[in-house]
């Protein structure tokens, strides 16, 4: 039995930090979107046992510490499903340790593509479940779309779909580690805030420019020194008639929305050329 999907990044259209929990987890407040950019997931089910992923890379794991691995493993322990030997093959597009959801989306699509195979049924809910206990990014890539996460990222609410647009996407050559991030906050001293309220309700007019505008991640104030590149990218994006452009996630890359693909291929041209990971994308739900 094999079956093979594609899984998508996205981007954060807004990141707020709104405080710290008893168990020392964050309670975050955010506004996701899928983008073209994706990953290709095969999988392949014969009798047998065990588990094996392969990325081709090789500093992601093959073990059960790759997030794919994982999902599976909580796909058959949920489903009590047992004597199948199964392969993860991932042909790896979106960059790792980005702030994309590369490693989240990879494993929402195991879950779904083992669902297909197996014929269980489970439904949104179920398999958003399963998803939170693999990783936060994962209950909002099993569906995708719009949505404003809450909590860990479990806490999910459909938002109105956002405008097509392009975005253009850039990593810069470093990346941030968001455990490392994760300690550097001080919720009391965030100054600064996203108008989280003002992009749903410009969500829920159509107005892709209000979106634009408002958008804001606090990580970006939080990054150590040291980091310039990132103000470089934005810099760039807007100087290319970018509507708005932030970092994504806990970084590192960087993204503008265009509401013209000439203006967003220019920006893609200039920046591709400094740039390993660089890709022209677009919005859908």
């Amino acid at each position: 039995m094999k079956e093979t999907a594609l899984a998508y990044a996205k981007i954060n259209l807004s990141l707020d930090i709104v405080s710290k929990m008893p168990d020392g987890y964050h309670n975050l407040k955010t506004i996701m979107q899928t983008v073209s950019l994706a990953d290709e997931v095969t999988i392949e089910c014969n009798p047998g046992e065990g588990i094996t992923v392969d990325s081709g890379l090789p500093y992601i794991p093959d073990d059960e510490r790759n997030i794919a691995a994982k999902a599976a493993m909580a796909f058959y322990e949920f489903t009590g499903i047992t004597g199948y030997r199964t392969h993860i093959k991932i042909i790896k597009n979106i960059p790792v340790c980005a702030g994309l959801g590369g490693g989240s989306t990879d494993g929402a699509c195991v879950l779904t593509l083992l669902d297909k195979i197996f014929e269980t049924m489970l439904g949104r809910q179920k398999l958003e479940a399963l998803g939170n206990k693999i990783g936060s990014d994962v209950p909002f890539s099993i569906t995708g779309g719009t949505k404003l996460a809450e909590g860990k990222g479990e806490l999910l609410t459909d938002l109105p779909p956002m405008p097509h647009c392009y975005s253009v996407i850039c990593k810069p050559l470093f990346s941030c580690s968001t455990p490392e991030l994760f300690k550097l906050v001080k919720c009391e001293k965030i100054r600064a805030r996203p108008d989280t309220e003002g992009i749903i309700k410009a969500l829920g007019e159509n107005n892709l420019g209000d979106i634009a505008r408002r958008m804001y991640n606090v990580f970006e104030d939080i990054l150590p020194r040291g980091k310039h590149e990132i103000a470089e990218i934005k810099s760039t994006l807007l100087d290319n008639n970018a509507l708005g452009a932030i970092m994504t996630g806990s970084g590192s890359a960087v993204f503008g929305l265009f509401d013209n693909i000439d203006d967003a291929q220019k920006a893609y041209g200039q920046l591709n050329r400094s740039y390993r990971d660089c890709f022209l994308t677009e919005t859908f739900n």
